[in-house]
């Protein structure tokens, strides 16, 4: 049991001294700058004739292109790929929009991706806040959107995801999104509110979720335009909790995640299984959800639901995103650890460049 307060504001100001609290409570600004920044953004005429994208990221970059994906999927008539590894797919010809999305600019995945994709003919853009990425892109004469924005690559989301929904728009691959961008803000704004430090834990569904979650090792399912946004909880449990964590997309967990709930007993009881729900989700899948809790409660497993918010496919998935960024910072509080830094993956670049 965990004895920290966490209506105690002062905890806050001792465990967070980067202030990751005011990046979470700053995603619908960002959302709005970000939607209007690539609104005003030019891309060169012959970037519409496209017939596939390919995004190229890591992490937190790349998150933003994995919520595009799933958000455009019932509406673009190409397909939308987030390659998230080394090199360039063999597919990327004339007609592929190739956009890199680094944070930092010096993301070695991402540029060994982008680096050859110079000597090929598709189309390519960039974001970033600058890096090698910035300088290769601005030697090739090639469109940069500028982040300006500064935070960890993770707590920009709204700078990776807006502006790349955006371009797909202007490029007629899906309809304009501008009301559902505003009626997104004001779900987000309103959320915020909600959920942020100054509201008491009496009703306060993150930092209440946080508490049950202490301890425990969350599991986030989610479906269809919010599989995406299960995948941003695992990584925001990761990234600010320093925490393990998992998730699985419905309706394929079905097929086998469901099999093994029994064993190892030991685990069973640790597990706290949190369900992210949409009722714009398939008849189906709704069915699959209300049978997999059943599954659930006999294997001695907890679970909850996290009901989306508003009425547009984008307000719905981010408002689970903001709720998953509120609960994985309440965790890391509890946990007594600063959520800012990633101390394990700057270890980790260290010992690849000495590699």
């Amino acid at each position: 049991m965990n004895n920290i307060n966490l209506d105690e504001n002062g905890i806050y100001r001792q465990n967070d001294p980067a202030n990751m609290l005011a990046r979470i409570k700053e995603l619908p600004m960002q959302c709005r700058q970000a939607w209007q920044k690539v609104m005003d953004f030019n891309l060169p005429s012959d970037y519409a004739d496209v017939d596939k994208v390919i995004i190229l990221g890591m992490g937190g970059s790349a998150i933003g292109g994995d919520l595009v994906r799933s958000l455009a999927l019932a509406e673009a008539g190409i397909p939308i790929i987030v390659h998230r590894d080394y090199g360039l797919p063999s597919f990327v010809d004339e007609r592929t929009l190739v956009i890199a999305s680094s944070y930092s600019g010096n993301t070695e995945e991402t540029l060994s991706g982008f680096e050859p994709s110079l000597k090929t003919r598709a189309k390519k853009l960039v974001m970033t806040t600058g890096g090698k990425l910035g300088e290769l892109a601005r030697a090739s004469n090639l469109p940069v959107y500028k982040i300006d924005y500064k935070a960890q690559p993770r707590a920009a989301l709204g700078f990776s995801f807006l502006p790349t929904l955006g371009v797909l728009q202007k490029l007629g691959l899906i309809r304009d999104k501008s009301a559902d961008v505003d009626e997104t803000v004001q779900v987000l704004e309103k959320l915020s509110a909600n959920l942020d430090e100054k509201s008491p834990l009496a009703g306060n569904h993150a930092k209440q979720l946080a508490q049950r979650l202490y301890g425990r090792l969350p599991v986030i399912y989610g479906a269809g335009i919010l599989a995406e946004a299960a995948h941003r909880w695992k990584t925001q449990i990761n990234e600010n909790g320093k925490a393990w964590a998992f998730y699985e997309v419905f309706p394929e967990l079905n097929h086998n995640a469901t099999v093994g709930y029994p064993f190892p007993p030991e685990v069973v009881k640790q597990v706290h299984v949190v369900l992210l729900r949409s009722p714009l989700f398939n008849e189906r899948v709704r069915l699959r959800y209300g049978v997999t809790c059943d599954l659930l409660e006999r294997a001695g497993a907890a679970y909850e639901y996290v009901d989306s918010v508003g009425e547009s496919p984008l307000s719905q998935m981010m408002s689970t995103v903001m709720m998953g960024d509120f609960t994985s910072y309440y965790l890391a509080i509890l946990y007594k650890v600063d959520p800012s830094p990633v101390e394990v993956i700057n270890y980790l670049k260290d010992q690849l460049a000495k590699g």
